[in-house]
């Protein structure tokens, strides 16, 4: 029988059932992050989807860069662009403080909303490409993961070291390095 002929019945097509793409999206990819964690463990997990956030970040990059029509962001920008890609995917990220070392940023809505909690490992996905954009702008990014929504946080907290400094070298978290 050819599917492709059968006509949608309205009544299916009119009820309301919560599915739609972003949802489907943020269900496949926290449903392929909890198999990856249950499976081959949290710190195996953060490792594959550090390379498909890497990814992202290059990415991104290239768009900002693009729009920008500038070789490398300024680091003056820096922050701005940040909180304007987690702003694009529906997060709500903020600037707390900012010097010449480090960014501390807050957020609080996960772009992968009530998805995120109990899977820490997504959180590589904010490291990877606040990491990545801001290394390959800047040289050098370390981004530690302070508190998350993923973690059962009301908020999430993160600094983003611009610099190496004394500071980043006692914070436990992802050195990143330019390409």
């Amino acid at each position: 029988m050819d599917t492709s002929r059968v006509p949608v019945n309205d009544a299916i097509a009119e009820m309301e059932i919560p599915v739609a793409r972003d949802l489907f999206l943020r269900n496949l990819v926290s449903e392929l992050a909890g198999a990856l964690e249950e499976v081959i463990g949290l710190d195996e997990a953060a490792g594959f989807i550090s390379i498909v956030g890497q990814r992202i970040g290059d990415w991104m990059n290239a768009e900002y860069r693009s729009a920008c029509a500038c070789d490398a962001l300024p680091e003056e920008q820096l922050s701005a662009v940040l909180v304007d890609l987690k702003r694009r995917i529906q997060g709500d990220f903020y600037v707390i403080s900012e010097d010449k070392d480090k960014i501390v940023m807050g957020n609080r809505r996960c772009p992968f909303e009530s998805q995120v909690r109990g899977h820490p490992s997504m959180c590589m996905m904010t490291s990877n490409v606040f990491g990545t954009v801001t290394a390959e702008n800047l040289g050098y990014a370390k981004v530690s993961v302070r508190e998350a929504i993923a973690q059962g946080a009301n908020e999430c907290r993160v600094v983003v070291y611009k610099r190496r400094c004394e500071d980043a070298e006692q914070d436990s978290g992802q050195e990143y390095y330019k390409s």
